[in-house]
């Protein structure tokens, strides 16, 4: 009996001395990542939250944050690989993005600016989202409209939540916004976007975010929407060649 209680007491310590290696090694892979665009974001997080992190492909590091039952990365998605490592290719010009049928990736204003990526993030048409080579980290994936609304839901719903996840103040979205506080440290930001007739739009005034629920035709699919002018969330419908910015949720 005193062998198999030794015996049982030893396994158990094993199996902690191997959980806190594998935490350790997970933290000093993120500590190390020697990505260019970490550390240059401009966004302005809740200072009371306690935020996690979470690493890519590319070794770009992100704030994470759990609201309620659910943990959200707190950044836009900046990588530019899927999650085997496979290039997504970067378009640049107008004519080529409206003709795709292929996941792509642009950034605002075609900018290569470390800042603005590192804050914004990049724009994705809604093929990469839904690319079965995975564009969210591993162990993390793009959100459904049925886990958006499970987010708003939790916050008091679509009319109140914009307030409660996007940045305070009016560094990024542009007059009108002093209403929103940021309470639960999700820090949404005015990306803009992109779509496939009239080029880039709408940055410092709207940001907008894939979800992965297609939208039962051939062309769109859905994301949701927020404005600098109140609290509203959208639900949106439109097409998936639009590039948008993408937030990923923890399996």
């Amino acid at each position: 009996m005193k062998t198999k209680v030794f015996n049982l007491r030893n396994a158990l310590l094993l199996n902690w001395l191997l959980i806190i290696l594998l935490y350790t090694c997970a933290k000093d892979e993120i500590k190390n990542s020697d990505n260019p665009s970490n550390d240059r974001t401009t966004a302005n997080f809740n200072p009371d939250k306690l935020y996690g992190t979470i690493i890519d492909i590319d070794g770009n590091i992100y704030n994470t944050i759990i609201i309620g039952t659910q943990e959200w990365m707190a950044e836009n998605l900046r990588t530019t690989h899927y999650q085997n490592g496979e290039n997504i290719p970067e378009i640049m010009e107008i004519d080529a993005w409206r003709d795709l049928s292929i996941g792509a990736l642009c950034n605002y204003q075609n900018t290569h600016n470390l800042d603005s990526i590192a804050t914004y993030g990049r724009l994705y048409n809604w093929y990469t989202v839904n690319d079965n080579r995975k564009l969210a980290p591993r162990g993390w994936h793009i959100p459904s409209m049925d886990e958006w609304s499970i987010l708003f839901d939790y916050l008091g719903g679509d009319s109140v939540a914009g307030c409660k996840l996007k940045e305070s103040g009016v560094a990024h979205w542009i007059q009108n916004n002093y209403e929103s506080i940021n309470e639960t440290g999700f820090t949404a930001l005015p990306g803009g976007h992109r779509t496939y007739e009239r080029d880039f739009i709408r940055m410092g005034y709207n940001g907008s975010w894939w979800s992965n629920t297609d939208g039962g035709s051939t062309y769109n699919a859905f994301f949701i929407y927020f404005n600098n002018e109140n609290c509203d969330i959208l639900n949106l419908l439109d097409d998936k060649l639009d590039g948008r910015s993408v937030r990923c949720l923890k399996d």
